[in-house]
């Protein structure tokens, strides 16, 4: 009891039992703070109810029904659905000075007055809403602010969604483009739409998403992406679709899947969905030494070929590619090293044959095939000694990190 002593004595008596029994909780044996207090108040025989506290000025005092009524006010207002949260608070910088100093000066290692106050508050939610705390991914973030009259305010943390894509029609870009004249903001030439393409694979999905959890914005985050005139076929393209904001969580993804694709009939189709982790969005645009796509190509020749030459495009294997002419404007200028890992071929004519091949992911297929004036090696046009270029191309399997 003699810590316990020593802190009423630097504190003239003047400490509630919060901030006490936070100091004693290494100490004293107890199931929170006001219980460790109330203990060694009673054997010391001193009566800290009601006390004024130079420590944190009353502060625990502002955590009751009243700001429990604020927080349920606030989720009412926004009409947000939640499970799980965190609580987040903001606390007079003096007064954390104050209890860290009390804590230094007696050389204790204990809970800062401000974990406290979270630990409280969010016990308080659990208690009023049946609603689990969680640390590592929430779906929402209480932030109080107890410095004066308390404020609330809630984050909306984004929803993420998983799924597979397939691409029915050509001249569909995968994201959301730009007008190239007004850079979006809107113009006669994309007819104050602000954009170069009607639509996306991303808008015709997000536009679901965002009306049925009433959110804010939603990105659109692909495992790679196809150009504008290639489709994405077989199991499709994985994908996650990040809704910021979301008001409601709670979806059917399965009626809602159905629906999107009943609507987009022919153009794209979506599957698989399932809500998923924020590491996802990064996770399935990395590479490995597992990872690869497969493409169906069909290899136009400006003149006939030498059938017989064909036979060494099964050779190919180790490509050097320098960034493509088409996309340097967006990437840097550099030489990637990509592997072709099986190809075969079939004759259509003298000029024409298509081409299944299986690489790693980020190799360019059209530049493979054309050469890209010397900046893709070796190349399909460089083996059969003719100009040849891709005329069609579909991606038939991208597999999954």
């Amino acid at each position: 009891m003699r810590l316990a002593e020593q802190i009423i004595d630097e504190t003239n008596g003047q400490i509630c039992k919060n901030c006490l029994g936070r100091k004693l909780s290494k100490t004293v044996e107890g199931s929170n703070n006001i219980e460790r207090a109330d203990k060694v108040c009673k054997e010391i025989g001193i009566d800290l109810d009601g006390a004024e506290c130079v420590v944190c000025n009353n502060l625990f005092d502002k955590i009751n029904d009243d700001l429990y009524e604020r927080i349920a006010d606030k989720v009412s207002q926004l009409g947000v659905e939640f499970d799980t949260f965190l609580v987040g608070s903001k606390i007079d910088k003096a007064i954390m000075k104050r209890d860290e100093e009390l804590s230094e000066k007696f050389g204790l290692t204990v809970e800062t007055i401000k974990k406290e106050v979270n630990r409280i508050i969010g016990l308080g939610i659990w208690e009023r809403f049946d609603k689990e705390a969680e640390f590592e991914s929430q779906d929402i973030v209480f932030s109080i602010d107890l410095i004066g009259e308390p404020k609330v305010r809630i984050q909306i943390n984004p929803l993420y969604i998983e799924g597979r894509y397939n691409k029915l029609k050509r001249g569909i870009p995968q994201t959301k483009w730009p007008c190239t004249k007004c850079k979006g903001r809107g113009c006669e030439e994309c007819n104050f739409t602000g954009k170069q393409y009607p639509e996306s694979v991303e808008e015709l999905i997000s536009e679901h998403f965002l009306k049925a959890t009433k959110g804010r914005e939603a990105k659109f985050h692909g495992a790679g992406r196809e150009d504008i005139d290639v489709l994405m076929l077989g199991s499709g393209r994985p994908f996650v679709l990040e809704i910021k904001e979301p008001k409601i969580r709670k979806l059917d993804l399965k009626d809602l899947e159905d629906e999107i694709n009943k609507i987009n009939e022919g153009k794209t189709s979506y599957h698989d969905l399932h809500v998923c982790e924020r590491r996802r969005k990064a996770e399935i645009k990395q590479s490995s030494p597992d990872t690869y796509k497969v493409y169906s190509a069909v290899v136009k020749c400006s003149e006939a070929f030498d059938e017989s030459k064909l036979e060494e495009l099964l050779k190919l294997d180790e490509i050097h590619q320098q960034t493509p002419l088409r996309v340097l404007r967006r990437r840097a200028d550099k030489v990637r090293i990509k592997h072709v890992l099986d190809l075969s071929y079939e004759i259509i004519d003298e000029t024409t044959f298509t081409m299944r091949i299986k690489t790693e992911g980020g190799l360019y297929i059209k530049e493979l095939i054309s050469g890209d004036d010397g900046r893709s090696n070796p190349n399909v046009s460089e083996i059969l000694g003719v100009k040849a270029i891709c005329e069609q191309l579909d991606v038939i399997e991208v597999s999954e990190k």
